[in-house]
């Protein structure tokens, strides 16, 4: 079977850069792409597979592949959501859609997907179990929608979810991997610090909120450089301080957001303790009131050690052309709701290195200029092959 795969993707490279050009061309924003998943609906039409959807909080997708014999169960899950980004690639199908763009790479998860499971279905009966194909929407936005789609309790039956993301850290061809935690968990934190306005010239008859502020900015980094262990990982952004106002008035409050990540539920943890002691200290030692919204996002993601041990061995051990390097990558900073399925789930997500050909300093994800090396879409496809026959001990 897993000759047969190979030359069957191989035989569909052009659909799928196809199928990525015009997802690239239409994006929508998280929770609002309904045409994106009409257009995944459509592609299973009349396919001998269960497709479910409006899965969870928004249009989310389950493709149920049931093998020709019994065994277990495994995801295999893409996202399709776009970013509210002004694309500024140039490229010839570029964004249609004003102020929106596949700058996060989602448009080549779900092409690569497509037709991986198109392929799996024809070639079901030699299944030794169940496939779930998970097209998921609004990742970038939180609460994002794996959360609901675990929630649903569709996936229940999973005994494994495999996942992977599109990364400009080399070539088309590089595989990345990594065990244990590999991507940031993040919270989100808004702080009004109330305290009494006046004029600038009085400072003894007010209660500066700036200064309270201020020392709120300053006293938090001290929990990543004086409250963490040194070998954690945790980044406390204040990224926005509204403190606007006129030059000879003491203001009557602030408000202050900040972007906080993590390596580790523990750090998770020590982070907001640790926030919320210091408002509480602000108010205190400032005689402020702190009005503090402190969620925590996505959890960080972590790869089961076992199973990602095989997934480098079936891809290691593949001898396949297209993929020229299988490489341990380090932890990552930013963040990925496909944690909410890891955490339920032993689960596996990897990385395809798709650095445009001729670029030594590649535009990341998220950037408006990003972009990839389409040949990057048949070494995802075929990866993610290659788990699923070395899982299934396919030959």
């Amino acid at each position: 079977m897993k000759a047969k795969l190979m030359e069957m993707l191989e035989s569909r490279k052009d659909e799928i850069i196809e199928i990525r050009r015009h997802l690239h061309e239409y994006p929508e924003v998280s929770f609002k792409e309904e045409k994106t998943a009409q257009y995944i609906s459509d592609f299973y039409k009349d396919k001998d597979v269960e497709i479910q959807t409006n899965v969870g909080n928004g249009y989310g997708i389950i493709v149920t592949i049931k093998g020709g014999k019994p065994g277990k169960t495994i995801g295999l899950r893409a996202d399709f959501d776009a970013l509210p980004i002004t694309e500024e690639t140039g490229l010839p199908f570029a964004s249609k859609n004003e102020g929106i763009s596949h700058m996060c790479g989602h448009d080549g998860h779900t092409a690569y997907m497509l037709v991986l499971a198109d392929c799996l279905i024809q070639l079901k009966d030699e299944i030794p179990g169940t496939i779930k194909i998970i097209h998921q929407h609004a990742e970038e936005v939180p609460p994002g929608g794996a959360k609901s789609i675990v929630e649903s309790g569709l996936l229940d039956d999973l005994d494994h979810a495999f996942a992977i993301h599109l990364l400009p850290m080399g070539p088309a061809g590089q595989v990345g991997y990594r065990s244990g935690y590999c991507f940031n968990g993040r919270a989100y934190m808004k702080l009004k610090i109330q305290g009494r306005g006046g004029h600038g010239s009085s400072p003894h008859l007010a209660n500066d909120a700036i200064v309270a502020g201020a020392h709120f900015v300053t006293a938090v980094q001290t929990i990543v450089s004086r409250r963490l262990n040194p070998f954690e990982v945790g980044v406390i952004t204040i990224g926005s301080f509204d403190g606007k106002g006129t030059f000879n008035v003491i203001k009557d409050s602030v408000e202050l957001e900040a972007d906080i990540r993590y390596l580790s539920v523990e750090t998770r943890e020590t982070i907001e303790r640790e926030v919320r002691r210091i408002s509480k200290g602000i108010e205190e030692e400032f005689g402020v009131t702190c009005d503090l919204n402190y969620e925590n996002d996505y959890p960080p993601v972590y790869n089961d050690p076992e199973l990602t041990n095989k997934v480098v061995g079936y891809l290691k051990n593949a001898n396949d052309p297209v993929i020229t390097e299988v490489k341990e990558f380090p932890p990552m900073s930013p963040s990925e709701d496909f944690a909410y399925y890891a955490e339920k789930f032993p689960s596996c997500y990897f990385f395809i290195s798709c650095t445009p050909k001729g670029v030594e300093k590649p535009y990341f994800n998220h950037n408006p200029k990003f972009d990839i090396d389409e040949d990057a879409l048949l070494v995802a496809a075929k990866s993610v092959g290659h788990v699923v026959c070395g899982f299934y001990e396919l030959n």
